[in-house]
Formats: C-alpha cells, structure tokens, sequence
C-alpha cells in the first residue's frame, strides 16, 4: 500500500494576507518570501495588527542587516515565537520598527524562549550600563538603546498573538513591567547624574527618588510622564542640582520626569529634607495632595530614606477624609476633572472622557481616603488591587468591582496601544469614521470577529459598552453598598453603618445619618416602587451629590417620591428618561423654592424631558400661559374657586420659569418677563372676577385700571418681588364720581384681600404705597384726580416713581389715558426743576446712609447696597430726569432699554453703560437666586460657605464656586457704584 502524499499548501494571494498596498507583492519578491516554503511566514504576517507596516519595516531591516539578513531569515521560518513576536512589533508600533531598522541585531531579543527580567535584574542591568560610559556626555544613546530594546521586547510578547505554551500578558504584568523598566532607568540616570554633578562620586548626595501617579502604582504606560519627589538627607545646592540633571538627563533619554506634585508644586524646592516634607503636610497640604501620596513608593536612590519617608508620609493619608475642607477639595477635583475636557473630543478621550479611565481611579482613590482609616486591606496603590480590596470589603459589590476591573483593563489595553504605535503620549481614539485606523486598533487589541461583526464592529460595539458600563459602574461604586447597607445590615461582606455614614460625609452629605434615613424609607417600600428606587437611586445619588446641597435636595426628592408614588408616570420618567432625572436632581439639590412647586404641580417634572425642538421646558410662551391663566378663572363664578383656579396656573408656571433658570435654560431678562407677564394675568383674572362678583344689575358704576408700578411697571419682577400697583377709575354707566370711586375702592380693597388670602404657594403681596401720598392717599383716584394732584402737588419722588408706571390691567384704555396724562408729569416739556434733581440726589444720600437693613453687608445687598439694583436704577432715573424731555427714546419703563437709549444719545460714556448694564443684570441674577436657593425673599447675599456656592449655582455661575462668584459680583458692582458717583456728583 502506497504512501499519501502531503499536499503542500498553496501561497496565498496579497489580498487574503491583509496586504493592500500595491507594492506588497514587490516587497514580498524582493524579501524572497514569494515561495511555497514561505506560507506558515505569510500567514503569521497576516496576523500582525498592520500587515503593510510590518511588510514595509521588513524591507527595510532586511536592507540594514545586508548580509546577516539570511540568519534572520532562516530563524523565521524555524521559529514560531520569534514571528509572532516580530511582526507583531513591526505592525503595531512604528517608532519600534524604526528602533529595529536602526539596530538590527535588536531582533535576537525576540528569538527562543523570552521571559521578562525582574525589578532587581533591569535595575543591576541600567545600572551596570551607567557605570560602563566612560564619557556621561555620551551616555545617552546607548542607555536609550537599551531601554528601547527592553521596550521593544515587551511589545513583542504584549503584541503577539497568542503563541502556543507561551501565556498570553496580563494588564497588570504590562503595567508592572513598565513601572520596573522606570525604576531601572531612573536609577540609571542619578548615577549619571551624580557622577556629572560631584567630583567625587563617593561622597554622593544621599537622596531617594519617589515614584508617585502611576508608575508609584506600578501600573505605567509605555508612553507616560513619571511623577517624581525628591527626598535628601541635606536639600543644599548639591542635592538640588543632583536631581536636576537627574530628570534633564532622562528626559532627554527615557521619558519626562514630572516632579509637579511636590510640595508647593512648580513654585515649591525641587528637593527637601523628609522633616521639610512632614512640616508641609502636616500644615499646608491640600486634599489633592494626600490623594497623590496614595500612590507614593521608593523607585530609586536610598532605599532606606525612601523607606523612612513612606512610613512618615502614609499616615497622614489614611486621616485626610478627615480634615476641614475634605468634601469642598474633593467635589472641586471632580467639578476640575469634568472640566478638563473639550466637549468635541468627550467621546474619544480614553482618560478624561464621561466613563473613562480617570472615572475609575478617582473614584477608587475617593473610597481608599475613606474607609482606608479603619481598613488596612485598602492601602494599596494600584487600581486594580485596591478595585478587589474594595470588594473584598463590603465597600463595593463584588461583581461590580469585577466589571469594573474588566471595563478598566480594557481601555488601558487600547491606551497601550495607541501609545505603542508611534511612543507618543495620547489618551484619544481615532476619528469614528476613520475605519483604517480603529481597525488597526481593533487588530492590535486582538479583538476578534463575532459572527455577527467584523473586527472593526466588535471593537466599536466593545467601546460603546465598556463606556457605558464604567459610567453606570462609577455610580453604583459609590452608592450601591450604601443602599445594601440600610437593607441588609449586619449581613457579612456589607458596609457596616459607621462605613456607610463616612463615605456619605465624604461625598458631601452634612447629615449623614439622615440621608441613610431617607434612603431606608426610598427603598424600604415594597412592590415595584421598591425596586425602581434601588435601580434608580445610585445614580440619583451621584447626581445629587454634585450639587450644592445634596442633603436638602434628598430630603426633597424622599418628600417628592412620597407625594407622587402613586403616579405610575413619576418613576417610569425618572427611570426611562435620563436626562429629567438628572436635571431633577440639579434642581432638588439647588434650590428650596421648586420643590414645594413641584409637589403642587407635578405635571413640570414631565417637562423635564427634551422634545423635537429642545427642552420642553422652554414650549410655553409667557403671554399664551397668560391668556389661559384669565380663561381658566373666568370658568368660576365663586372668586375664591376662581382665583384658586389661578394660583394653579400660577403655580405650574412658576415651577417652569424656576426650573429652566435653574437649569441655566433662560437669560435672567426672560425670568423676568415670564414672571411679570404671570403677575400681570393674576392681577386681571383677580380684577375680573371681582368685578363680575361685585357690579350691580344696572352695570358697573366705573372703569377701572390697574398701574404698574416699580419692577411690575418695568416689566423686571424677580421671584421675591411685590406687585407695586396704583387704580384709577372713571365714572361709567351716568354713574355719580362719589359711587364710582367707592365702588372702586371696594373692588381694589377686594383685590388686594383675595390674593392676600394665606396660601402653601408664594406670596401674592399687592402694595400700593406708590400712589399720591403714599399710604395716607387714597387708594383709588379718578383721571380728573390724579390731574389735579400732579399738576399741583406731586414731590419728587412721585415723580420719580411714575417713571415706571405702565398700564397692566384692567381698563386698557382708560389705562393709557392716565398715562398720557402723567406724561405731563415725568416727561415735562422744560423738563424736570432743577430742584426735583437736587431733591433726588439728595434722598438718594439718605437712603445710602438710612435705608440699608441693620446688619446688613452694603458691598453684597443685591437691591440697597453699593452698586446694587436701587444704584442702578436711580441713576437711570435722574438721567430720564434730567433728559427725557430732549430726548422721547428715554420715555421707557424698563431699565435696561432706558439704559440702551443714554447709550445712544451718548448721555454716558460706552465704557460706563457697560458697567451698570452688567452690575444690573449680575445684581438681579444673584436676587433671584437668592429666592431660588432660601425658598423666600431675601437682598443679603450669604458669606461663604454651602449657601453662597448654591447661589451662585442658581444664578449660573460656571462651576458653580461660591467664591469666585461673589468676587466677580463684588468687583462688577464696585466698578457700577463708580459710574454712580459720577452721575450723582455731575
């Protein structure tokens, strides 16, 4: 019986290779690789993340081994390994390639049996090479080769496929490795330092390099800053400059060395004795500071004094959750973190990115600094090993810490080699649609078909996922043990409740207990509403604790979700629309004003939602919210059910108009004239109703009008603002002037005590202490009387007052009648006396000095204090004083379209119109906040602390830092109160 015969296998063609460049085929000529004998080659080939760059890099090597290209050529063909690992470095990483071409003999370190060094070898290695230059001025180049080669094996095995009996690289090996290789060329580079530095290298400097950030943790990329702090027996000059030609010199020839998180940071000494580093953490350091230490270990020089100055250190940073300002530094760093990334690139950045690597670690480092006090499990540097401590230890779920490790890993995986491919330092993935390029991602990754996808659709799927998971992981991180902790107490491997009040103060709850409270109640109800909370409170939780107030707004969503929890609406919302949940949670924990709305008018959270065209927030227009307001109170003929009616409405468009500006949806001059045009409805759907209730069968004996006065007049109500009105009436109906004005009186005064009626919502306060007289005038006037006062009697600050006198209800047209005639008043045709200004200026001295409340800050009372609304808006009103005669655009209610009309008749300087302009809008921004914060009226800004960063939150400052907003708000109104001055004195 004859043998059979072995069918050799075919060559395969070009494209079946992955090989896509026209000169493929040339250059697999050229290499002599185009023979039966060469298809287990071509085929590993095909296997190199980018086949044509491996192809090419080939050429090239084979050109600069000349005559040694045979033994390399016939290794290849004998050693698997060495293909794998070979092709794999050629077609994933350019810079490496280019190192072999310029070294060649580089490529036996990939041949045979390759292992890894230990520290202590590559250290014994970097160091010995050190010592052979004779010349350190030309230490660099061979002290690079070797780190490049070290680098280049590494790769080789990280890279390749998966080679039979050779197991495939951990994450954290890579990382390990790569940490070690630092410490070994930065012991490399103190001894070159130290011999160009010191005479005599026998009396060298005793100094100890420490390694911080993630080469501390000994999870280092290929392409990364090193983070360093130097420590020395004697910081003399010696010393410092010892570490200075350390880092120029490794930086010219490994990588950057960062030595920022030192002391003081780039203004700090580069180098300090171990007293002077305990002195400054011990008086001087900030939170951020102990977070970085978490990280620290001796990396090279003294490892004794590296030793002395972890065991001093390290103490400090297991009592830091405990200091002062803890909770503000920490939500700073996060508030910081957010902010480092541009919104365009937020999807691509590996590291900075919603749900990206910097997520993980600090929300990691944030439960070390926590519950590493009382746990020693968690003193630990790297993220991985602190992620399986966490979970070992009841602070994070198990099968969360172990998603989360896998969702980690991968992303530093495609860091890694995204770095690989050309050694520079990068965090961000490829454009979406540049396929090429993720697919050489994907390749690299080893990320394979799934039947369903190719390569390149497994890894985009893979990074949408992974995205998703740490984004939902790094909320439950937090907050998930919490919420087992009040369901299941005493239950092993759950945080105790000791734990669980400790990390809710370090996330920034002030009453830790109660919010545990809050939290048993949310979840301790049964059935579906139960359940929903436990899914939907980690996240709640997360965005709660990014706003201002996360105890408040707690207590407002448990009193919210206690009101509503048989709308079966309310929790599908939250739970199927993230982004209403989220804006709740920014209100709830901002604002003590919109909760009590919300439970009155529930319907609003709906509105949270986005529609076709944007927020539906922003889909009701003032006027039409108006008109329906009037309708729905005309359908009542009892007024107390009519003007119910009307609060409803009131209320639901209050808790619109309060949640948008909260949500930094509208600019404060649409606040207020959504809240002035609703005022004005109340005003006539009141007077309607009334006047309906009270006219007698043979008609009303009067017409009668409503005047807008003050901020109502101007159209600039604010949240804690009055409606400052006058009346005018005028016989009708051959009514007798005595019936019709005490008919009107009796209308007005019943006005007034309907919308005065005590009630859960704001307060609807009418004042009319404007009219003529003030409040010993008479409440209701006729035309002819009104003539006859102003003609005669009217003081100055009458006259001042009617500047902002606007028709708003009731009888339009007897309304503008009455305007026309104070006309004659505000706006006379030789214009105001001399003495009426004289007047004002003086009243407005006495109010500076007399009307501010006791107690009160006058640098930050938003409406009598210096640069305030009151400054403001009197010197508009001198200048309409004083010009309006000349100049008709003057004849305005509004503040800052009078302010515009000075402008244009370059009655100020532009500079100067500027100025009260922002002061204005600053001033009344931060008024309205103050309401929305405080739930009340209130002018005083608060001082530091909790309450002023909520204002300032309310009122839409960026980041939302109390402190730099009552800065900006104090030198905004002290350049206002200059202008002032300057009106006031001319």
């Amino acid at each position: 019986m004859s043998k059979p015969v072995t069918q050799r296998p075919k060559l395969p063609g070009v494209g079946r290779l992955g090989l896509v460049e026209l000169t493929a085929r040339a250059d697999l000529d050229r290499l002599g690789w185009n023979t039966d004998d060469h298809v287990e080659l071509l085929w590993s080939l095909s296997r190199a993340p980018d086949a044509d760059a491996a192809l090419r890099t080939m050429v090239r090597l084979a050109d600069a081994l000349e005559s040694d290209w045979d033994e390399l050529n016939a290794a290849l063909l004998k050693d698997k390994s060495l293909r794998g690992r070979l092709f794999a470095v050629l077609g994933g990483s350019l810079a490496l390639g280019d190192h072999l071409v310029a070294r060649p003999q580089s490529w036996r370190l990939l041949a045979g049996a390759v292992r890894l060094p230990d520290r202590d070898a590559l250290a014994e290695q970097f160091v010995a090479a050190a010592h052979e230059v004779t010349d350190t001025r030309l230490a660099s180049l061979p002290l690079q080769t070797l780190y490049r080669d070290r680098l280049m094996v590494l790769a080789g095995l990280d890279l390749a496929p998966t080679v039979e009996n050779e197991p495939v690289l951990q994450f954290s090996t890579v990382g390990e490795h790569l940490s070690d290789l630092a410490d070994a060329a930065l012991a490399a580079a103190l001894v070159i330092a130290v011999r160009t530095v010191c005479d005599d290298p026998g009396k060298a400097p005793v100094i100890s390099v420490i390694a911080m950030g993630k080469c501390g943790a000994r999870e280092l990329n290929y392409v990364s800053d090193v983070d360093v702090i130097f420590v020395a027996e004697n910081a003399d000059a010696i010393t410092t400059r010892v570490a200075g030609e350390m880092m120029r010199f490794a930086g010219d020839t490994f990588f950057e060395v960062d030595a920022a998180l030192r002391p003081e940071g780039k203004q700090g000494q580069l180098v300090r004795t171990l007293e002077s580093h305990v002195a400054y953490y011990e008086r001087w350091a900030k939170t951020w500071e102990f977070q970085a230490l978490l990280k620290a270990r001796p990396a090279a020089g003294d490892p004794e004094l590296g030793a002395r100055y972890i065991e001093a250190l390290m103490p400090m940073v297991w009592t830091a959750c405990e200091r002062e300002d803890f909770v503000p530094d920490v939500q700073a760093m996060r508030r910081r973190v957010v902010e480092l990334v541009p919104a365009g690139v937020r999807d691509r950045e590996l590291k900075l990115g919603t749900g990206g690597l910097r997520d993980v670690e600090f929300a990691v480092q944030l439960l070390q600094l926590v519950h590493g006090r009382t746990d020693d499990t968690l003193h630990v540097a790297s993220t991985v090993d602190a992620l399986a401590a966490l979970g070992s230890g009841g602070y994070v779920g198990r099968d969360d810490a172990a998603n989360l490790t896998a969702s980690y890993e991968f992303l530093r995986l495609l860091e890694h080699r995204l770095q690989l491919q050309r050694l520079k330092r990068t965090h961000m993935l490829p454009e979406p649609d540049d396929e090429e390029a993720l697919r050489w991602l994907a390749r690299a990754a080893h990320v394979r078909p799934d039947g369903r996808h190719d390569a390149l659709g497994v890894l985009r799927n893979e990074l949408k996922r992974q995205s998703h998971r740490v984004s939902r992981l790094h909320a439950k991180l937090f907050y998930q043990p919490l919420l087992e902790s009040v369901g299941k107490p005493g239950i092993q491997d759950v945080m105790s409740t000791e734990s669980a009040e400790r990390q809710l103060a370090a996330l920034g709850y002030e009453g830790p207990s109660s919010a545990l409270t809050h939290l048993a109640a949310l979840t301790g109800e049964g059935g579906r509403r139960g359940r929903v909370q436990q899914v939907l409170l980690p996240t709640l939780l997360d965005w709660l604790s990014d706003t201002p107030d996360p105890d408040a707004g707690l207590l407002a969503y448990r009193r919210i979700s206690e009101e509503l929890g048989d709308l079966r609406w309310y929790l599908s919302t939250l739970r199927d629309e993230g982004a209403v949940a989220k804006r709740l949670m920014r209100v709830l924990g901002t604002s003590a004003y919109v909760p009590d709305l919300l439970m009155r008018a529930p319907e609003v959270i709906q509105l949270y939602a986005d529609g076709p065209s944007g927020p539906k927030l922003l889909d009701a227009d003032p006027d039409t919210v108006g008109r329906a307001l009037v309708a729905s109170a005309a359908r009542h003929q009892d007024p107390a059910r009519a003007i119910a009616a009307a609060r409803t409405l009131r209320r639901r468009e209050l808790a619109r108009v309060a949640s948008a500006d909260l949500l930094g949806m509208l600019e404060v001059t649409d606040v207020c004239r959504a809240l002035t045009s609703i005022w004005v409805a109340v005003l006539q759907a009141a007077l309607d109703v009334v006047i309906r209730d009270k006219t007698p069968a043979a008609g009303a004996p009067a017409r009668i009008a409503v005047i807008g006065m003050g901020r109502l007049g101007g159209g600039e109500l604010g949240y804690g603002s009055d409606a400052d009105v006058m009346f005018v009436c005028e016989p009708d109906n051959g009514a007798e002037e005595s019936v019709a004005v005490k008919w009107s009186v009796t209308i007005a005064e019943q006005v007034r005590a309907l919308l005065g009626t005590p009630s859960a919502d704001p307060p609807l306060e009418v004042d009319t202490g404007l009219r003529p007289e003030g409040r010993n005038g008479p409440l209701v006037r006729t035309l002819a009387s009104y003539e006859a006062y102003y003609s005669q009697w009217a003081q100055p600050w009458e006259i001042q007052a009617l500047l902002r006198a606007h028709r708003v209800a009731g009888d339009l047209e007897l309304g503008e009648r009455f305007l026309h005639l104070v006309d004659k008043t505000r706006y006379p045709a030789g214009g105001v006396s001399a003495e009426a200004v004289q007047e004002i200026r003086r009243v407005k001295a006495r109010v500076d000095a007399e009307r501010l409340p006791r107690g009160a800050d006058p640098n930050t009372h938003t409406k009598l204090g210096r640069g305030g609304l009151a400054d403001i808006e009197w010197t508009v009103q001198l200048l309409q004083l004083r010009y309006a005669h000349e100049i008709p655009a003057l004849h305005n209610t509004s503040t800052l379209a009078t302010l515009d009309a000075i402008g244009a008749a370059e009655l100020l300087a532009e500079g100067d119109i500027a100025q009260l302009r922002e002061a204005w809008l600053t001033a009344t921004r931060a008024r309205n906040a103050l309401v929305l914060v405080r739930g009340k009226a209130t002018d005083q800004l608060p001082g530091p602390g909790r309450q002023l960063n909520a204002v300032a939150a309310a009122a839409g400052w960026p980041g939302g830092d109390g402190g730099e907003f009552l800065d900006n708000y104090l030198r905004v109104t002290r350049r206002a109160k200059n202008v002032v001055r300057n009106v006031f004195g001319a």
